[in-house]
């Protein structure tokens, strides 16, 4: 195998030039069961190859770790080929956890694809909204510090604001005047606004919190699809 732009041997498909500096993925798109994960490099709409990653699943504590090394395996197929973004379907557990490990654009491919290297082929064009590359905690502001739910608040707010296309998470006030509920915190993100704001609308009891997500989407439509991959990061942290 050769670095597709100066020649040079790379020992796996796709693999970073350490040469020449350039890259020869630019997209990863992962495919992951809870026992094998496949690993798919595109550089632009050309398939550079492909990696499968397996392990042997353990129950208890040993599952937990077991997990982690899973997960770790693959985050270091990533890291080899330093792509622009990760496109990720399968197992949420899986995909949490190799999220967790890189610091990469990470989105969710639809569940209903057939083929995720197909969808991404056709769908990779509606991802061109600037990246805001800030830690969540920088994202997070304004005059309401307060939020509900305590700590399952603050992840809610966390995972909204760790999306690559989230400027700023502004909690709002919170009414203590709706109706009551014994589900505990849940979390849903409403449908944008024409400039392509969403709102993060929280609930606990018979108390709700609407809070401000500023995008870098440009209007209703892309900030559409900006509201469909947060709801699907709560649905992942099983908070929606």
């Amino acid at each position: 195998m050769e670095c597709r732009q100066c020649g040079t041997p790379i020992e796996r498909p796709g693999d970073f030039c350490l040469v020449c500096r350039e890259s020869n993925a630019d997209a990863i798109v992962l495919a992951a069961d809870r026992d094998r994960a496949t690993i798919s490099m595109l550089d632009d709409d050309s398939l550079v190859g492909e990696t499968t990653v397996t392990t042997i699943p353990e129950e208890g504590e040993r599952g937990v770790v077991e997990l982690r090394n899973f997960a770790g395996r693959l985050a270091d197929e990533i890291r080899r080929k330093r792509p622009e973004e990760v496109y990720a379907t399968g197992e949420r557990d899986v995909i949490r956890a190799v999220r967790d490990e890189v610091r990469y654009p990470f989105y969710r491919i639809d569940a209903d694809a057939d083929d995720p290297v197909a969808h991404v082929r056709t769908h990779r064009g509606d991802r061109a909204l600037d990246v805001v590359d800030a830690p969540p905690a920088e994202k997070i502001g304004g005059s309401h510090t307060t939020l509900i739910g305590g700590r399952t608040g603050m992840r809610a707010i966390t995972t909204i604001a760790g999306h690559p296309h989230v400027k700023k998470v502004i909690p709002g006030p919170i009414d203590a005047g709706g109706t009551g509920s014994q589900s505990g915190l849940r979390a849903k993100v409403a449908r944008a606004d024409d400039g392509g704001n969403l709102r993060l609308l929280l609930r606990d009891g018979s108390s709700v919190q609407e809070n401000r997500i500023v995008t870098t989407a440009r209007d209703r439509e892309t900030g559409e699809r900006v509201r469909e991959d947060l709801n699907e990061a709560l649905d992942e942290e099983e908070l929606r």
